[in-house]
């Protein structure tokens, strides 16, 4: 049981360097251990789920050294992957897991991939069945893990994508490298494109139509090794972001962030709430990243439906802690996948929040929350749900409330964010 900080008398202040970016961190192993040479990854992250990424390419024969944040790749080629003598343990990461799948598919020999109780509840099929499509032979368990890959030869589709998610089209991507034939994927709705960025800075020949939505990629590249530095993580940022919005009197500086337009979701909605945020960029040939500057604010409500959702699913929480301080009624929705997380966010979100006062209702895809209520704590323990995300936004709830409560679960944030709870502390 973690004490949680109340609400600081001060403000918010200083300047942070949040950790890398998960999303690019999980691809930068990936693609450096089938590209041919040496990858050196600097600002990686070092949460559990990335060491996961990183063990799992260990046990594939690929060789990996790391030292602090900084973690050198020895590629062995789009071909030169070897079967792990026992099962790959994806930890908590449904990231590893699903962009696991789309690799080993077309590799010359069979993995079982197993998980911790969070993950094994995750959904699977929405990556194994679109893989079939291309001839991949994956076993679920009822959908789930365990699952099984049969890696053998794949075939090009032209394939529509069913749910707006990178990590399926990534799995895909992944697999078309290793296809006869270049493959299409048409996207429901514009999801991230760190693979897409990534591959080519590797090397790979990968193109976006002017719809934004359908993707080209040819087959069987010659990837080169790269040196890049991760950007600070945009998922990340954004639990200071909200905490400097909301607590009275706080000016903080978030440096070198991620700005890749798939992501900053929450930084549009803030700015739309009346946020007080300026962002200044810096010049760079890959990811965009640049500095924030991020001052206390009095916010409006908002609506958010489906199109907005995948460029905001990870913040998601966090929108809703924004909306329970504006002024008004927001309604979030659209949002069903959320249901399908670590944990179910809307009913771990509405649980928790109701602990405090919040006038949130339930909805199947989202939320309706009246920020105009005042709050109210109805039970000091708080539980983080063993969700790394609902612990830290519960972090920066307490943050607004004048007496110390409780969290169970607060170890879960080492999923994504290990330093959480010390980076919160040099602000206060």
């Amino acid at each position: 049981m973690k004490t949680l900080k109340s609400r600081p008398k001060q403000g918010l202040h200083g300047e942070l360097t949040v950790p890398g970016d998960k999303s690019i961190s999980h691809r930068g192993i990936m693609l450096g251990a089938i590209s041919e040479g040496t990858t050196t990854l600097t600002h990686f992250l070092t949460s559990a789920d990335c060491l996961s990424t990183l063990a799992a390419f260990q046990q594939l024969g690929v060789p990996i050294q790391r030292e602090g944040t900084t973690v050198t790749v020895h590629g062995v080629g789009l071909h030169g992957l070897k079967a792990s003598t026992a099962k790959l343990d994806m930890g908590n990461s449904g990231t590893t897991t699903r962009l696991i799948m789309g690799l080993l598919a077309g590799q010359p020999f069979n993995t079982t991939l197993v998980g911790d109780a969070s993950l094994s509840k995750r959904p699977m099929k929405r990556v194994s069945e679109p893989l079939a499509t291309m001839g991949a032979d994956i076993t679920t368990t009822a959908g789930h893990l365990p699952v099984t890959v049969k890696g053998q030869k794949l075939h090009a589709v032209n394939y529509q994508l069913k749910v707006a998610s990178a990590q399926v089209k990534s799995a895909m991507i992944l697999a078309a490298l290793q296809a006869d034939e270049p493959t299409t994927l048409v996207e429901k709705l514009p999801t991230r494109d760190h693979t897409e960025r990534m591959l080519t800075a590797f090397g790979g020949e990968i193109s976006t139509a002017a719809d934004g939505l359908t993707i080209t990629i040819q087959p069987q590249p010659h990837l080169k090794g790269q040196t890049m530095t991760v950007p600070g993580d945009m998922s990340s940022a954004a639990f200071f972001m909200t905490a400097a919005s909301l607590v009275a009197d706080s000016n903080i500086t978030l440096k070198d962030v991620g700005l890749n337009k798939t992501r900053t979701g929450l930084l549009e909605i803030l700015k739309a709430m009346g946020g007080d945020i300026t962002v200044v960029a810096e010049p760079t040939t890959g990811e965009p990243i640049g500095d924030l500057t991020i001052k206390s604010a009095d916010l409006q409500p908002i609506n958010i439906g489906k199109a907005q959702i995948p460029a905001v699913i990870d913040e998601l929480p966090l929108v809703a802690l924004l909306a329970a301080k504006a002024n008004g009624i927001s309604r979030i929705m659209g949002a069903e996948e959320l249901r399908v997380k670590e944990t179910d966010r809307i009913s771990a979100i509405v649980t928790e929040f109701k602990k405090l006062g919040i006038a949130i209702e339930e909805l199947p895809d989202g939320f309706v929350i009246d920020g105009r209520q005042p709050w109210h704590v109805v039970d000091p323990v708080l539980d983080a749900h063993d969700d790394h995300r609902i612990g830290m936004v519960l972090g920066i709830a307490a943050l607004l409330i004048d007496q110390p409560l409780q969290l169970k679960g607060a170890d879960s944030v080492r999923i994504s964010y290990p330093e959480f709870f010390d980076d919160l502390d040099k602000l206060l």
